[in-house]
């Protein structure tokens, strides 16, 4: 979409709904039946909230921060986490974990859902997901070190190709004092 302007987000939702009716024709589905009659209408509408990130600033919760008393660990676990692969367009789901040493600064709590959640409203894949998360995070807070672990499961893999149920995917990123010592890696690994 790219834009936060009413008319040319019912200009996006006029051209995404023309293709979604263009690729159920293309599968030989009867689009005028009914169920599926306004399927292209609500596919539309479904992908303007799954994208909204497109358009949003991920540092922006982020910016609401209190003065750290101290650089012991924090630990903020279990923040669901849904997307879509920018390769396939379906999606994958789990659980993101940060764990960050405060410099001078902590965040909100729930700041940091609210990021991912910008983020995760993108297409794109899991691994640079990820590292987008550290990154925000390192650079709108400034802590001595971040590390943000994800587990997700994949529809591309479970639903497709090899449907290999049960599956999922772990990536970590680390950014500062974490990326060259163990102490916050150390911390993240251990959690489920």
């Amino acid at each position: 979409m790219g834009s936060t302007d009413p008319k040319a987000i019912d200009q996006a939702r006029q051209q995404m709904a023309e293709a979604v009716r263009a690729l159920l024709i293309a599968v030989g589905d009867d689009i005028n039946r009914e169920g599926l009659d306004t399927t292209p209408i609500r596919v539309a509408d479904s992908f303007i909230n799954f994208f909204s990130g497109v358009c949003e600033d991920p540092a922006a919760p982020l910016t609401a921060t209190f003065a750290a008393q101290s650089d012991d660990l924090i630990v903020v676990r279990d923040i669901p986490v849904s997307s879509f692969c920018e390769h396939h367009l379906l999606p994958f789901t789990g659980l993101a974990h940060i764990a960050y040493s405060p410099n001078k600064h902590v965040a909100g709590l729930s700041k940091f859902s609210q990021s991912i959640g910008v983020l995760a409203r993108r297409p794109q894949i899991q691994e640079n997901l990820t590292a987008q998360i550290a990154d925000v995070i390192f650079e709108t807070i400034a802590p001595r070190g971040v590390t943000v672990k994800m587990t997700c499961v994949h529809t591309c893999m479970t639903m497709r190709g090899g449907h290999n149920q049960g599956s999922s995917v772990t990536t970590i990123a680390s950014r500062g004092s974490f990326h060259q010592s163990p102490e916050g890696n150390n911390a993240i690994f251990q959690l489920p």
